[in-house]
């Protein structure tokens, strides 16, 4: 939500400067100058940030470490989409999609519902559709997959491996969001999206082994 504001501000800008440099005011660079709006802002110098509803919080809050665990995610799930697209995977698509809608967890987890007024609540509320899309994937993927009779370990190629890297991160994303569900901060939708999230993640991970024609490391256990 934030940065939708910022790229807003940023294209106010540019028809500024667009508009100064037609009437031949100014030169080339001055005018690139004046089109970037500048990505820092200072105001977190002192170690606080903003919620969408405008409170100032400490940076260690909670709101703002689930934020960050959403974004880290999001990372992760890109960089196993381009491995993923480099062998021609065809649910790269459906990453892109997840990232997308981790947009929207994250505008919902900074829109604190304890200070949130209605017009708040509506822009960031998260429904229920994305959950049962995800569960339809996951039940697509399951069907074409051998049983699982071990524990799989991280493994079967970088797509797979990088899947369940997706899957580790999406599950502390998840402890970072449910007590603020449990706190009445969150919408509980955001932590069951979450939940399903990691479970599509681990699915896929083996779906992309299987095409591959990688092997699943299985865990053994010990000699004593």
């Amino acid at each position: 939500m934030w940065r939708r504001a910022a790229a807003a501000a940023g294209r106010e800008l540019r028809g500024m400067a667009g508009r100064r440099w037609r009437s031949g005011a100014g030169s080339p660079e001055r005018a690139a100058a004046e089109r970037a709006p500048r990505i820092y802002t200072r105001t977190g110098d002192s170690g606080f940030s903003s919620t969408f509803t405008g409170e100032r919080r400490p940076k260690g809050d909670r709101i703002f470490a689930a934020l960050g665990a959403t974004d880290e995610l999001s990372s992760a799930i890109g960089l196993a989409g381009e491995f993923s697209s480099e062998k021609g995977h065809t649910f790269v698509d459906q990453l892109h999609k997840v990232q997308c809608m981790l947009q929207d967890v994250g505008s919902n987890i900074a829109t604190p519902l304890s200070s949130a007024r209605e017009a708040h609540r509506k822009r960031t509320s998260f429904s229920e559709k994305p959950i049962l899309e995800l569960e339809q994937w996951i039940d697509s993927y399951s069907e074409q997959l051998p049983p699982l009779r071990a524990f799989i370990l991280p493994s079967g190629g970088r797509s797979s491996a990088a899947l369940h890297f997706s899957r580790a991160v999406c599950r502390r994303a998840e402890r970072c969001v449910v007590p603020l569900v449990q706190a009445g901060e969150a919408d509980p939708n955001v932590a069951k999206y979450l939940n399903r999230l990691s479970d599509y993640l681990f699915v896929l991970a083996r779906y992309a082994a299987m095409k591959e024609g990688k092997e699943e490391k299985i865990y053994i256990k010990p000699e004593p």
